[in-house]
């Protein structure tokens, strides 16, 4: 049956674009009964959100839920499946649902995944700030209304207010998955990766003027025969507890080489390089040795990285990163324009692309100031002799405005999400 779900929508406006609490219990009453027993649902709260306010003032609040709205929205439409409820309740807090067939086990995984994407810093008035959610989970009965769904879920969460540490509850406490979803992801990814359940995804960049195939950027996905799906966030996060980042990041970029060796030149490829990489302190010889070993051409290979990842021993990887260039592998910085860029990292490292992140161009369309910021950026750019990359493009008039600017590539669902290698071989044989 035809659902109504959130309507992507401008800056503040966006937070008018989701359900409503009425919208939501009518989205919940409309399922029929065969998708009524397939009912899952979880409300997200923001019990730090009042101090905000407090602390910052009501606009930074509701600049604070407008990014939130967008993180959820986001994760909700690429994670949970075909038309997911994405609803507002009231204040800081947020319904997901879902009348697709979803285990449990998956249930409580995309709650934390939710959790840990919503945690991500959030930056207010040069302050890096940190909301952890706390998300009470139902599997509704058959007989639930969507007012009873959404009682059932207001009492897991005032119950979970009075739970130090707890995170996740499940309306009905007797049936939670025991131990925890994450730690059981961590005791199964290191025979994941050779049982071949890490696979590779890649998201196409175009050209911004002539809208032709330049490319991709490698994303990691594990088929958890459990748990699903798995997106690359949580996955380097399991990885992370365990200490394998550094393993996952060569399994990742040895399975993408070597797909990559059959795309027909000039496609480039673009892989995304850890702190944990650098740490181990043999990027260069790691890197010649996969180039050597797949037969792809170093100067068609553009390496990912944020300021994040050099923070170990910024030298040294300035080092490595040189001696990787001078192979003719090319240095993106991924993540521009977001938390606090340092113009340092732009004179010492040999960078050729800028990438801009999706929060950057987000609302060029309707705000003069980001389109200002952006435009800057661009500029600045040109004015080192960098290409300019765009994520998370949405709309022709968000491409318009980049073209015009001068932006060289860009990605984003405009044109294509993240495909199989497969669909990418058939895009680039088009």
């Amino acid at each position: 049956m035809p659902r109504t779900t959130m309507t992507i929508a401008p800056s503040a406006d966006f937070l008018t674009g989701l359900l409503g609490a009425d919208a939501a219990r009518s989205w919940l009453d409309t399922a029929n009964s065969a998708e009524r027993a397939e009912i899952k649902a979880m409300l997200i709260s923001l019990p730090r959100l009042q101090t905000v306010n407090l602390a910052y003032g009501k606009p930074a609040g509701d600049q604070v839920l407008v990014d939130v709205a967008h993180r959820i929205g986001d994760f909700a439409l690429s994670e949970i499946g075909a038309n997911p409820l994405i609803a507002r309740l009231a204040g800081g807090q947020f319904l997901l649902g879902s009348c697709t067939p979803t285990g449990r086990d998956r249930w409580q995984y995309l709650a934390e995944a939710v959790g840990r994407v919503i945690g991500r810093a959030l930056t207010v008035e040069g302050d890096a700030l940190h909301l952890v959610p706390r998300i009470a989970l139902l599997d509704a009965r058959t007989g639930d209304s969507g007012e009873t769904i959404i009682e059932r879920l207001a009492q897991a969460a005032t119950t979970l207010e009075r739970l130090p540490g707890r995170r996740v509850l499940w309306g009905d406490e007797g049936e939670t998955v025991p131990g925890g979803s994450i730690a059981l992801l961590e005791a199964d990814l290191l025979g994941a990766m050779h049982r071949d359940e890490i696979t590779v995804l890649f998201q196409p960049q175009f050209d911004c003027r002539t809208g032709a195939l330049a490319g991709a950027e490698a994303l990691a996905r594990w088929e958890h025969p459990r748990f699903g799906r798995i997106a690359a966030e949580t996955l380097f996060a399991v990885a992370d507890r365990g200490d394998h980042v550094a393993q996952l990041s060569h399994h990742i970029a040895l399975r993408a080489l070597t797909l990559a060796a059959a795309w027909p030149r000039p496609l480039r490829l673009s892989l995304n390089i850890t702190a944990e990489d650098f740490a181990l302190g043999n990027v260069a010889d790691t890197m010649r040795a996969l180039l050597q070993r797949t037969g792809f051409a170093a100067k068609r290979l553009t390496l990912e990285i944020t300021e994040q990842s050099l923070i170990g021993d910024f030298e040294a990887c300035a080092l490595t990163l040189q001696n990787l260039a001078n192979d003719g592998v090319q240095v993106a910085l991924d993540d521009f324009g977001t938390g606090f860029s340092n113009f340092r990292t732009l004179k010492a490292l040999p960078l050729d692309t800028l990438k801009l992140d999706r929060s950057l161009v987000r609302d060029i369309a309707h705000d003069p100031r980001d389109r200002a910021i952006v435009a800057a950026m661009i500029a600045m750019a040109r004015a080192l002799d960098m290409k300019v990359i765009a994520e998370g493009i949405e709309s022709e008039a968000q491409l318009l405005l980049l073209a015009d600017q001068g932006c060289d590539l860009f990605q984003g669902f405009l044109r294509a999400g993240p495909v199989s290698p497969e669909e990418f071989a058939k895009l680039a044989a088009a």
